[in-house]
C-alpha cells in the first residue's frame, strides 16, 4: 500500500512569513527595540503609565514590563510594535483597528512603520488603555504560568490565524495565475497585446478578445464588438484551496460570483477547483450557475480529457481556430 501526501505548501508559506514577522511584530523585534531605546526612558514612562499592580506582577517573575505594556517612547522608535501588543492581547486586526475604539489611525504604525501626526496624539491614550487590558491579562494568567515564552506563545496564537488567512489568499492568487498562464499559452498564436494582468487576442472574425484578471470573478473574457460594446463571454472562478472539507463553502462563494456574472450577460460561467476528486452532481446543485467544473490539477497537466474539453470550449467561445 502506497501513502501519498500533498506538498506542505501552506506550512512552507507560513514559515516564510513567520521569519518576516519575527523581525517586525514578535518578541525578537521588541527586545531589539528595548535595547536600542535604553531602559532609563522606558522605566520613566512605565512608572507613569503602567499601574503598580501590573509592574509588580511582571517584576515578580523577573520580566521587563515592556513585554506586556507599551509606552510611547518605544512605539515612536519602532511603530510596528503596535502589532506585537495587539497580538499578545489576542485582538485580530479587524477587531482592533476600529473607528469605535479610536484605534483606526494606529493601523499605519503596524503596517507601514510610521507614526503620523494623529498617531502621535493618540499614543499616550493608547498606552493607558493597553495598560488596563494588560493588567487584566496578567491577573488571568497568574504568576505561576507567566513567562516570556508564554507571552510569545500567546502572540503566535493570534498571528497564526492572521497568517493562515493571508496564505489562503496567496494560494488563491497562485491558482488564478496558473489558469491565466494556461489560457495565455493556449491562445498564444493569436495574441496582439500582452500585459501582466491582461492579454488581448484577435479572433477569426477580426475582433479583439480580452482576457483579464478581475476580483469577482477571478478571470473574465470579453469580446469587443464592431459597435464598440463589449460582449461578455466567459467568467471564471478559481478556488485554489486543497482542503476538500471546505469545498462546499468555496463553491458557495463561486455561485455568488457567477450569479452576478449572469446578470452582466456572460455566456458561460466556469468554476475551477483544486481538489483531486469531487462529485459534479453535488457541486452543480450548490452552484447551478456554473456551466462547467474543472480540476486545476488536470488542466495544468496539459493533456487528458478534461484539459481537451477546457481547450475546446475556450477556443470555440473565444472564436479562434
Amino acid at each position: 500500500m502506497t501513502i501519498t501526501l500533498p506538498e506542505p505548501d501552506i506550512q512552507m508559506a507560513l514559515a516564510e512569513r513567520l521569519v518576516y514577522w519575527r523581525a517586525r511584530i514578535l518578541q525578537p523585534a521588541l527586545l531589539e527595540a528595548v535595547g536600542a531605546v535604553g531602559i532609563d526612558g522606558l522605566d520613566r514612562e512605565t512608572a507613569e503609565i503602567v499601574p503598580a499592580r501590573g509592574r509588580l506582577l511582571m517584576a515578580t517573575n523577573g520580566l521587563r514590563a515592556e513585554l506586556v505594556f507599551p509606552v510611547p517612547v518605544l512605539l515612536r522608535y519602532a511603530p510596528t510594535l503596535v502589532g506585537y501588543y495587539r497580538l499578545v492581547m489576542g485582538y485580530s486586526q479587524k477587531a482592533f483597528y476600529t473607528r469605535d475604539a479610536g484605534t483606526a489611525p494606529l493601523r499605519m504604525m503596524e503596517e507601514r512603520g510610521t507614526v503620523g501626526r494623529t498617531g502621535e496624539q493618540l499614543l499616550p491614550a493608547f498606552c493607558q488603555a493597553m495598560a488596563g487590558a494588560g493588567v487584566a491579562l496578567l491577573e488571568s494568567i497568574g504568576t505561576r504560568r507567566l513567562s516570556a515564552g508564554f507571552l510569545n506563545d500567546l502572540a503566535l496564537l493570534t498571528l497564526g490565524a492572521q497568517l493562515r488567512g493571508s496564505v489562503n489568499n496567496l494560494i488563491g492568487e497562485r491558482g488564478t495565475r496558473q489558469v491565466f498562464d494556461l489560457i495565455r499559452d493556449l491562445l498564444k498564436p493569436h495574441i496582439v497585446e500582452e500585459a501582466d494582468a491582461h492579454i488581448v487576442i484577435r479572433n477569426a472574425a477580426g475582433r479583439r478578445v480580452t482576457i483579464q484578471f478581475a476580483s469577482d470573478p477571478d478571470i473574465v473574457i470579453h469580446e469587443l464588438l464592431s459597435t464598440g460594446a463589449n460582449r461578455n463571454i466567459i467568467a471564471v472562478e478559481i478556488k485554489g484551496g486543497r482542503d476538500y472539507s471546505n469545498i462546499h463553502n468555496r463553491i458557495g462563494e463561486a455561485e455568488k460570483s457567477h450569479q452576478k456574472a449572469c446578470k452582466r450577460g456572460f455566456v458561460e460561467c466556469w468554476t475551477i477547483v483544486n481538489v483531486s476528486t469531487f462529485r459534479e452532481g453535488v457541486l452543480s446543485r450548490e452552484s447551478p450557475s456554473t456551466d462547467r467544473f474543472f480540476r486545476l490539477s488536470e488542466l495544468v497537466k496539459g493533456s487528458g480529457e478534461e484539459f481537451a474539453d477546457f481547450k475546446s470550449r475556450l477556443t470555440s467561445l473565444a472564436g479562434v481556430p
